[in-house]
């Protein structure tokens, strides 16, 4: 995958930062220290807190870059580009900012909060397709005349390296930093950040994070050109781009030192761990590089280790599902399936059990109709708020001692 030239030196990101040198576009955001990650991980772990910039993620950097450097250009008077959200907030501040019009087409399931958004950053939104390709597809035919141009999230050397002003920020911000860890959709974020620190610090490791349901970087990588997925599943929507683009894939190839997949249930605990532990509302797909340090994927013990935080446009229904599912997982929500004789004072009983063990049941529900039943027999269904697994475990126990089939049914 080697080429003749590289398709974005280290002179367009220092480039980059000149021209986003403008607080009101782009601000310095912090880091801070996690001591309760440095007890999970064993390392020193330093969070880049990139949800806090402007629009909630880095995507300004690459987007004021771009439509920069094209209406210094001459003829630009308006852009196009297709996101399901970060991107498009990105796009529509910084041409905002530039004084050009904007028109983003976002898929229909995108969240509301981030269509929202995106028109109070000054963007006309259309809702086309239900996915980021469908939208991707449409937006590429309202370029129409030559002074609209497209917006790629990250298949541009000018994109790139408004990106890779981030990485310039981190080495700053901790020059001896060992591995810094950072979240792939496209590819463009880690590839300008890579590109950065080769160099500025060659010897930091850079580490790529992919959510398994739109994983793509490692069978291009070993096919040797960017592959893409027909369909993805995950629910960080930041990076559920299905694929990566030549351009990236080579910079991911030549300066990216490892590539490792997340699960979402991994995603959905980092969400849940960063919202107790830092007190930081983070995306899923910001959430992704802690996910990766937390996970059996990725060493970091005995390193000073800089997950970026890449964006916190979380979205409320968004971060209910990861909550149920985050709190389910730790058992501190329970669902329990209690098989009785189909008797007046039986529910009492059983949910007396519950109470005695200090747990509060949000719900019951008598289910009769399950085949494996004898007549006069039903299942009351619990969905109980505990402590954690051990009162889990001990409400379980206590259930069946009393003579009771019980069953987990949370799955």
């Amino acid at each position: 995958m080697s080429q003749e030239f590289a398709p974005v030196a280290f002179d367009d990101i220092e480039a980059a930062r000149d021209r986003l040198d403008d607080e009101s576009v782009v601000k310095r955001t912090p880091v801070e220290r996690s001591t309760s990650l440095d007890d999970l991980t064993g390392g020193e772990v330093h969070l880049k807190m990139e949800h806090l910039q402007w629009t909630g993620s880095f995507k300004t950097r690459g987007a004021y870059n771009r439509i920069a450097q094209s209406v210094a250009d001459g003829g630009t008077e308006r852009v196009v580009a297709a996101s399901a959200g970060n991107h498009a907030q990105g796009v529509a501040l910084a041409a905002t900012k530039l004084g050009v019009d904007s028109t983003i087409v976002m898929p229909r399931g995108a969240p509301q909060a981030k269509v929202d958004a995106t028109r109070s950053y000054g963007a006309d939104v259309e809702l086309v397709g239900s996915d980021f390709r469908e939208a991707m597809a449409h937006a590429k035919g309202l370029v129409d005349d030559d002074a609209t141009e497209f917006v790629h999230a990250y298949d541009d050397p000018a994109i790139v390296a408004g990106q890779g002003t981030l990485g310039l920020e981190m080495y700053d911000d901790l020059p001896s930093v060992d591995t810094v860890v950072v979240p792939i959709g496209g590819g463009g974020l880690v590839s300008g950040i890579a590109t950065a620190f080769a160099e500025r610090s060659p010897e930091t490791r850079i580490v790529g994070v992919q959510a398994a349901g739109a994983a793509t970087v490692a069978e291009s990588l070993r096919k040797g050109t960017a592959v893409s997925l027909d369909s993805v599943d995950t629910i960080a929507d930041g990076i559920a781009t299905g694929g990566v683009s030549e351009l990236t894939l080579s910079l991911i190839d030549e300066h990216v030192d490892e590539v490792v997949t997340v699960t979402d249930g991994e995603i959905a605990r980092a969400v849940l761990l960063l919202l107790e532990r830092a007190k930081q509302v983070v995306e899923g797909a910001g959430a992704a590089s802690v996910a990766a340090i937390v996970s059996d994927e990725l060493d970091v013990r005995g390193e000073t280790v800089m997950p970026l935080l890449s964006g916190g446009n979380l979205d409320m229904t968004m971060l209910q599902t990861v909550l149920v599912h985050a709190l389910t997982d730790r058992e501190q929500l329970l669902r329990l399936r209690v098989r009785i004789d189909d008797r007046p004072g039986k529910m009492e009983e059983v949910s007396g059990l519950i109470a005695d063990h200090g747990a509060n049941i949000q719900t019951v529900r008598h289910d009769r109709s399950a085949p494996e039943l004898d007549v006069g027999e039903a299942h009351l269904v619990f969905q109980i708020e505990t402590s954690g697994s051990s009162q889990s475990r001990t409400i379980v126990r206590s259930i069946r001692d009393h003579g009771y089939e019980v069953r987990h049914v949370n799955a």
